[in-house]
């Protein structure tokens, strides 16, 4: 596994790399002990800004809306962008690490403590490089909140952060590729993603006399079937779509009673944000016929902030390739998207974006449980990856939009 930053970086850490990555660890493990959910990050916040302090860094705070930082390195055209989330999830750890989370009920399950600490880590080369003078242009470095479902990116964008800013780039940790591999494809890279929740309201009664009810048991049943075919029979077998029902609840009561009402819950996920839409669209009709072929009423809600599709721009996947990876470094392209979502995709349609995923699976250390698992692990030792990773990044894109001087 190679974590090294690159013969390149190398001069920016007079110490030894070992000591570097420890200070990296260091900064991880206490955001991992403590916490903050979507719009509540404050100790990854104050961790964050207690950092830039430190190296002198400039930054605004608060950023969308709540906890966020953004940091300015550089300075002049062109101006380009980096990107870390910061919040946990409502998840009770069960990893037994001596670090684990001190929070009840919250969990760093999905390894935004890691990308805090490498983009912290990247803060601090870049720092040297601007006052080296190897510096040409802007970087700013977005320490997100809220990407959990709450549209953090967005506000990011609302706010103005990214306006006169060339491109953008994002990573994430990735438990299915091995510990350092990083990873992107060209197009589309995560799905856009969609929730719902729906009632169906009947008329309960005895099971012994279902003619006299109106069973929302039966319809709710008849709904969960009547969605596949939107995916296996209206969605083209050259696109991909997911519809997943993931709640049926008709609460508690007697074995032999009817309930007035269900409760059911899912989710849905296309390869573009278009294909999303219509899927919002067509379920909600399937919804509604069979409630009113059943006599019943529907109640349907929908996420308020669905997520698009996360889409790289394919000139800055391949500079990726081409000039961000070190020479040791192991870069791949991804055959096939994920349809897990991500609201960098906010930040994507707004300019140009690049995102890529950091290979953390080591069978050996055990790294090996899914994303939003209480068995989450990562592999620390890629920490160094990821900030060589960020820094020549910011290089190459520093590189890809410089403008010529006018002689």
């Amino acid at each position: 596994m190679k974590t090294a930053l690159g013969p390149e970086l190398e001069h920016l850490v007079p110490a030894a790399s070992s000591s570097f990555l420890q200070e990296l660890v260091a900064v991880r493990r206490r955001m991992h002990i403590y916490p903050g959910l979507s719009n509540w990050e404050e100790h990854a916040s104050l961790e964050v800004r207690g950092a830039l302090d430190f190296m002198g860094v400039a930054y605004d705070y608060p950023v969308a809306g709540a906890t966020g930082v953004v940091a300015t390195i550089g300075s002049g055209a062109p101006v380009v962008a980096l990107r870390a989330d910061m919040d946990a999830l409502p998840i009770t750890e069960d990893t037994g690490l001596p670090y684990a989370s001190l929070e009840d009920g919250k969990m760093h399950a999905c390894g935004h403590d890691a990308h805090v600490a490498m983009l912290l880590g990247a803060a601090g080369l870049l720092k040297k490089l601007s006052e080296n003078g190897e510096l040409q242009g802007t970087v700013k470095l977005i320490f997100q909140p809220a990407e959990e479902g709450f549209g953090g990116g967005m506000r990011v964008v609302e706010e103005g952060w990214l306006d006169g800013v060339s491109a953008v780039f994002g990573m994430h940790v990735w438990p299915d590729l091995r510990s350092g591999v990083v990873a992107t494809r060209k197009g589309t890279i995560m799905g856009a993603s969609d929730k719902f929740k729906m009632t169906y309201k009947g008329k309960g009664g005895h099971g012994a006399m279902p003619h006299k009810t109106q069973d929302p048991v039966l319809a709710g049943s008849a709904f969960v079937q009547g969605v596949q075919p939107l995916v296996s029979r209206y969605t083209s077998p050259t696109s991909a779509a997911v519809i997943s029902v993931t709640r049926f609840n008709t609460g508690d009561g007697a074995q032999n009673v009817i309930p007035a009402s269900v409760n059911i819950q899912g989710t849905v996920r296309a390869l573009t944000t278009k294909q999303g839409q219509d899927l919002r669209r067509r379920v909600t009709e399937v919804a509604e016929a069979i409630a009113s072929l059943h006599g019943l009423e529907v109640e349907m809600e929908w996420a308020k902030l669905p997520y698009g599709a996360t889409v790289n721009d394919a000139g800055l996947a391949e500079m990726l390739m081409t000039e961000a990876c070190a020479n040791e470094q192991v870069c791949e392209w991804l055959d096939e998207p994920t349809m897990a979502a991500e609201d960098f995709s906010f930040m994507a349609s707004k300019v140009p974006g690049l995102f890529a995923f950091l290979g953390i699976r080591d069978e050996a250390i055990g790294t090996v449980h899914g994303l939003h698992t209480p068995w989450f692990r990562i592999d620390e030792r890629v920490l160094t990856t990821g900030v060589g990773l960020h820094v020549r990044t910011a290089l190459a894109l520093l590189r890809r939009f410089q403008v010529p001087h006018e002689l």
